[in-house]
């Protein structure tokens, strides 16, 4: 099972405030053991809310609103996705994380299969978007990495 891990901002993070290099050290080295254990797929910080914008849908309309955004324990600082037996095996792999003894609040979320969609998504369509979306999503990340 695929599973979203959000670090929730802080007025630091929204302030934007960058992470130490002690920091930055001791995150790489979580990173790396969650690599060699085949666990994360990717990982990311975010810009504070203040540099980002939403887009609020209402019938046809579409209101572009610029941060920042008031409600910070609402806000996501940063992220992983990782790769997973279970949940159980995720929550034992957050406890392990450093960096976050001065307080933090991190969800975890399950993210959405093709198979959870059931008869919804038939095999041919599965196939499809495999194929059409996926891969092409691959390929854009890879090149992306290599700039």
């Amino acid at each position: 099972m695929r599973v979203l891990v959000m670090v929730k901002a802080s007025g630091e993070s929204e302030a934007g405030g960058m992470p130490t290099a002690k920091d930055l050290a001791e995150m790489g080295k979580f990173n790396e053991k969650l690599v060699e254990a085949g666990v994360m797929l990717m990982a990311d910080g975010l810009h504070p809310s203040s540099k980002g914008v939403r887009v609020r849908f209402e019938g046809k309309q579409r209101t572009v609103i610029d941060g920042p955004f008031s409600e910070t324990k609402e806000l996501v600082a940063g992220f992983w996705l990782w790769q997973v037996r279970s949940m159980e095996e995720a929550i034992e792999w957050i406890k392990r994380a450093p960096c976050f003894d001065g307080g933090a609040e991190i969800e975890l979320r399950p993210v959405f299969e093709q198979e959870d969609f059931g008869d919804a998504v038939t095999p041919e369509a599965r196939r499809e978007y495999e194929t059409k979306v996926l891969k092409k999503a691959a390929k854009l990340r890879e090149a992306a990495a290599r700039r």
